[in-house]
């Protein structure tokens, strides 16, 4: 089974090798193949041989379990060198109660003491982004938090049984214990193997969401996904009668074309990145900036008004103004025109991303680098646009 699952993993690791944490996986039920096979090789091997290879691979597997959530999860990993001497300890104890004070009951607490631990803060680590955004890791978490208690407590199912200190199964009630030890194995690797193979899925399908949704040169949102974005903020304050500004921004690049030509099409991609971190520098982290297209942007502001929608925009335009982009050893000056329109009570984001398109345009025709305010209109009044800064 552990062999099977560790098949399973390298396969899809191998064709997604940009998974977090999913090699590590992968090794970790390697380290539990291994363990298996030393504990079918136990009759040719020497005792102390068996006992060092079976410890030292199952604490290796959970180790190796634990660094593969933390990287997940973007966390740094542990210094190895206390996982090497933490190891060490455990084989060594293993090999003195093998040889020195033959004791079969304490090398069977030590091989579920340090497995139990990791996987316990393997659940802990894995516990984290929110039960309904993201239950697979939380399934998996739950799957490992009872797989290491259950480690921890094992040697008192033995105990209960009737086993003396270091007694050997024998008959009765510790067969059957011993077959329930077997089978929580044998269930814990089948949902920690499926329990990877959804975390792979959830994070190849959010790196689908976000190729989807986010431009790939500028990484704030694309055009499908500011307008849904922007919905669904309309919708939300139609609720409370509170109107949503919308900014759009255009670059004063009639010149971009001569920017591509000159530079090469790397400054300007440039360009759009340096005004994107220029225009997220003005914006709280409620408030959405997309990419329409070419070097058009749009930005909504929710709960912030006219008045604040106005502050936003001055502000950026002065800061766009006075911080030129660099392409290589040469300074390209840069100003932005700005559109903004209110999305009040009735109005679609459609018609107010027009208006705000509008003056924008407007702010184009009267000289660029200027911030343009469209008048508070309704979905039927007429259009009016009303200069606010130059």
């Amino acid at each position: 089974m552990t062999a099977l699952v560790t098949a399973v993993l390298y396969a899809v690791w191998h064709f997604n090798k940009n998974i977090p944490g999913l090699r590590l996986w992968m090794l970790s039920f390697l380290c539990s193949s291994i363990f298996t096979v030393s504990l079918l090789a136990r009759s040719w091997l020497p005792e102390v041989v068996g006992v060092v290879i079976s410890q030292g691979f199952v604490a290796l597997g959970a180790y190796l379990c634990l660094l593969a959530g933390r990287m997940y999860m973007g966390r740094r990993p542990f210094s190895h060198l206390y996982a090497v001497v933490g190891i060490g300890v455990l084989v060594a104890l293993s090999v003195v109660f093998t040889v020195v004070i033959p004791h079969l009951g304490m090398r069977f607490l030590l091989a579920g003491l340090g497995a139990g631990v990791c996987y316990l803060l393997t659940a802990r680590t894995l516990a984290a982004g929110g039960m309904h955004r993201v239950p697979a890791r939380y399934l998996l978490a739950g799957v490992l938090g009872l797989h290491g208690l259950f480690l921890l407590l094992r040697p008192a199912l033995f105990t209960l049984g009737g086993a003396g200190p270091g007694a050997l199964p024998g008959a009765g009630p510790m067969v059957q214990i011993s077959q329930f030890v077997v089978l929580e194995a044998i269930v814990a690797v089948v949902l920690l193997g499926f329990g990877a193979l959804i975390l792979a899925n959830e994070f190849i399908t959010s790196e689908l969401r976000h190729l989807a949704e986010v431009d790939p040169l500028t990484s704030v949102f694309n055009r499908r996904a500011f307008f849904t974005l922007l919905d669904k903020a309309v919708s939300s304050a139609q609720r409370t009668h509170t109107p949503v500004p919308v900014l759009v921004l255009d670059l004063d690049l009639g010149h971009f074309k001569t920017i591509n030509d000159t530079w090469g099409h790397r400054a300007g991609d440039d360009v759009l990145r340096h005004f994107v971190a220029l225009g997220l520098r003005c914006l709280r982290k409620e408030d959405v900036m997309g990419r329409l297209g070419g070097e058009e942007f749009a930005i909504f502001l929710p709960n912030a008004g006219a008045e604040g929608a106005r502050a936003v925009a001055e502000r950026l335009r002065l800061l766009v103004e006075s911080h030129p982009a660099t392409a290589g050893a040469r300074s390209i000056p840069l100003t932005v025109s700005i559109g903004i329109a209110l999305c009040g009570p009735g109005d679609s984001a459609g018609a107010a991303l027009q208006r705000a398109d509008e003056a924008m345009y407007l702010a184009k025709q009267r000289g660029r680098n200027r911030v343009e305010m469209s008048g508070p209109l309704t979905p039927a009044a007429a259009p009016a646009v009303v200069a606010t800064a130059a």
